[in-house]
Order: structure tokens, then C-alpha cells, then sequence
């Protein structure tokens, strides 16, 4: 209770960690979080690679940083549909 309490603290001013994964294919940049330490996104970031190549996504990279997406999917390919669905920690949508 009190680590989910921090991390919306965090995240509200900007300094929660956050997993942003880019793909070549489709073309979008995820965001997977809040985390309250670098450490947790990267024991996370595993899961959510999986879950993108097991949906066919090719040319994954990732960066873990302190950030505050106003998006957490962001589609540079407008024309052609996607069912990736992003998994906030904590089970919660935003």
C-alpha cells in the first residue's frame, strides 16, 4: 500500500520510472509503469517484451526512465489497425 501511495507521488511530479519500448513494426513507442525504482522496471520490462513479440511486434528496443507519458501508446501507423493493449503496474488503467 504505502510503495503504490510513492509511486503516484512519484508519478505525479514527473519522477516515477517508466519502461518506454519502441517497435520497427508496427511502428509505435509503449509505455509500461509507474515504478517507483529503476530496479522493478527492469524485473517487469521481461513480460512486456514477451507479451509485444508474442503479438508479432519486430525491431523492439527499450529504455528505462524517469518520465510522465501523456500517452501510453503512441501509433506512427495511423492506416493500419493494432490490438496492443498497454498493462500499467498495479493492475490500473490510466
Amino acid at each position: 500500500m504505502l510503495k503504490e501511495i510513492l509511486t503516484k507521488v512519484l508519478d505525479s511530479v514527473g519522477k516515477a520510472y517508466w519502461v518506454e519500448i519502441t517497435t520497427d513494426t508496427p511502428a509505435c513507442i509503449y509505455y509500461f509503469g509507474p515504478f517507483l525504482t529503476a530496479r522493478e522496471a527492469q524485473i517487469a520490462q521481461g513480460g512486456y517484451v514477451e507479451d509485444l513479440k508474442g503479438e508479432g511486434a519486430q525491431g523492439i528496443s527499450l529504455t528505462i526512465k524517469r518520465c510522465q507519458p501523456s500517452e501510453l501508446t503512441i501509433f506512427d501507423e495511423l492506416d493500419e489497425p493494432v490490438d496492443f493493449k498497454p498493462v500499467p503496474a498495479f493492475g490500473k488503467s490510466y
